[in-house]
Parts: structure tokens; sequence; C-alpha cells
């Protein structure tokens, strides 16, 4: 296994910079030797090869972890239905992803690289398509949007309702969101704020500073009423209930969203844990979770929020970049460890953790964008 992985990880090394080139490559393939296949796609695939590669990484990443490498894959194959792939299409898939790989890597490419990857791929699809067999829920959840707040020029923060089946999800958890009015087939994932519930109610804390198309839409089109759909619940970044540890959660901008619903599911149960949220933004007007955060605080007294603003001297809270902060405090050592905002931000953060020696073990995160 160790050499397995050294040979995927080693060969990655080769296309990794060229990533534009091998995605353009593979799709071209995958579309010439199965043209129907291009309809289950977005007219316009701009970052859909990025998604493809997220993906890649990940299982090459995790590869030499079994535990986790057979979590994410199964996980994500529950999560590919919701793009209507069938088990046929796994085949032409691997072929075109070989193909990308051999044209991208050039002469360097050899037959220890390409049976590894034969192999990864043989493995990866097997795990997915079993992923997809055992799960009884739908592909996707149809769902009402239920209500729409506007926080500034560019956050939102909405509820919306499933429809017709159950959604079960884990606090911590993110989904993939699609909504057909305005992008059809183009799915974006989400972190969920709120803690499950029986009303089947999720909510969403959105940041569209551009013209991001899903993230636009939700953040300045879409209105109650609306139908959106849901997809299958992904990620790690749930409380271990069996551990006895306190909690630090450390939440940057709209990465305040799965921090919200893992303090809400504590306060369904928590008694004896310390939990120390720290919050940031750059300005005070973008801190919109701090007013319910601090509603907590007052009513459950092992829970603390310290507030931090990185570009707002009058803000009368912390001043600096919420990992800086988190560096003022501490030591986190014996902490159970929540990480949720932009890749820079999650960054600086798992430094300054990793200086305090917590056990990696012990963090946990999300990220907005690539780390």
């Amino acid at each position: 296994m160790e050499n397995f992985a050294r040979l995927l990880k080693e060969s990655w090394t080769l296309v990794e910079e060229h990533r534009e080139r091998l995605s353009s490559h593979f799709y071209a393939r995958l579309f010439l030797l199965d043209p129907a296949l291009r309809q289950l796609f977005p007219v316009q695939m701009t970052g859909q090869g990025d998604r493809l590669l997220e993906a890649i990484i990940t299982a090459i990443h995790t590869v030499g972890d079994p535990e986790s490498f057979d979590e994410f894959l199964r996980a994500l194959g529950r999560d590919h239905r919701k793009y209507q792939v069938e088990a046929e299409h796994y085949a032409t898939m691997g072929v075109a992803l070989l193909d990308a790989l051999r044209s991208t890597a050039g002469d360097a490419w050899n037959l220890e690289y390409d049976q590894a990857w034969r192999d990864a791929y043989a493995a990866i699809s097997e795990k997915m398509l079993a992923g997809a067999a055992a799960d009884d829920d739908p592909p996707y959840w149809h769902a009402e949007v239920l209500t729409h707040e506007r926080y500034g020029a560019d956050t939102a923060v909405l509820t919306v309702r499933a429809l017709q089946h159950p959604l079960s999800w884990k606090a911590g958890q993110y989904l993939s969101i699609e909504l057909p009015r305005h992008h059809p087939r183009v799915w974006r994932t989400y972190s969920v704020a709120n803690a499950p519930n029986d009303d089947n109610v999720l909510e969403f804390h959105v940041r569209a500073p551009g013209a991001g198309w899903v993230s636009g839409a939700l953040v300045r089109r879409v209105q109650p009423g609306d139908l959106i759909r849901l997809a299958a619940p992904m990620g790690s970044m749930t409380l271990d209930r069996a551990s006895e540890r306190d909690i630090l959660c450390v939440a940057g901008g709209v990465g305040l969203a799965p921090i919200k619903a893992l303090v809400e599911e504590l306060v369904s149960y928590n008694r004896t844990r310390w939990v120390h949220v720290f919050y940031g933004a750059r300005r005070e007007t973008d801190l919109y979770g701090l007013a319910g955060l601090r509603e907590l605080v007052a009513a459950h007294p092992w829970l603390s929020v310290t507030a931090a603003c990185s570009e707002d001297p009058d803000f009368e809270g912390e001043q600096g970049d919420i990992a800086d902060v988190l560096g003022r405090y501490g030591p986190w050592t014996a902490h159970d460890c929540y990480v949720s905002g932009s890749a820079p931000m999650v960054r600086s953060t798992l430094r300054v953790l990793a200086a305090d020696d917590v056990p990696p073990p012990h963090i946990r995160y999300d990220t907005f964008g690539e780390l």
C-alpha cells in the first residue's frame, strides 16, 4: 500500500501544475467516448473541472488511510447520484481520466504509474458504486425557500424546508444546492447552519462578493416560495460525543455556518464541556451572526464568544485576523478544535494550533476554497 500511494502522489506531481489542460482533455475525451454524457453537465463548464480535480486530489491523499479513503468515496458515490451517473458511466470516465493523465504528463509517464492509476480508479469506482447502491434516499431533495434575509450587499441567510422525503444530516456537515430555475445542473456546496430538527428545515449562510453563479443567485435573486434542490449531506466535521475534552471553534465570515450548527447541537445535551467560539471578519458589519451567538452565551454559562475584526479600528472587540487573536489565548492542546472559513483563514489557524502542539487528530476543519 505504501508503494501504491507513493506512485499515485509521485505521478500526480507531473500534472499538478497543468490542471486546466488535464481537465479540458478529460472532458473532451469523455464526451467523445459518450456524447450522451454531455447532457448531465451544465451548459457552462466553468469550474466543473476544479471539482473533478478536488475529488481526485482528496482520493489520492487518503489512499494510505483505508478508513478515510472508504468513507470519502462512499459519500462521493452517494453524492454523484444527483448527476444521474449510472454504473456504466464509471468505465467511460476511467478511460477518459487515464487518457488525460497520460497526455498531460507526457514522456515522464511510465507503466508503473499507469497501472497504479488503473488499480486506484478500480478501487475508487467500486467504492463509489457501493456507496450509491447502499443509499435508500432519493438522488436529491426538492426544497422550498422559507425565509431570506440580506446582510449588507453580499451576504444572505436563508432557510429552506426539504419536501416529500425526510433529510437527515449531522451538525457540521455540508451539502450541494442546485437552482433549476436560474442555473440548471450547476451544484455548489454549502454548510448547514443549524442542528438537525424534526421540521426538515435547513439554514444556509451565503456570501457572494462577486458574480458567482449559484452564490450570487442565492444572495440576490432567490425569494421565499422558490423551489431549489438539495443533495446528500457530506463531511466529517462533526462532534465526537464520546470525547470529554473542551471544545474550540474558530469561524471566519460565513464559515460561521457549521460552527453555529455545532453549538446548537451542544446546547441540546452538553453540561460538562467548556466551549470557546472565536468569530472573525473584516468589519463589524460582517459579523452578522454575533448577536445570535451572544444570546446563546447569555443562556449557557459553558459557552464563550470572542469576536475580532481585522479592518475595523472602531470595533470594540479584538483587533486583528482571527488566527492571530486565537494565538493570544490558549493553550488549546487539550481541546477538540473545529475550524471553518476561507482557505487562507484556515491555513493561518492550523499554523497557530500546530505551534500550540494540538494533536492533528483533535482538529477538524472545513474550507471555502482550496487549501
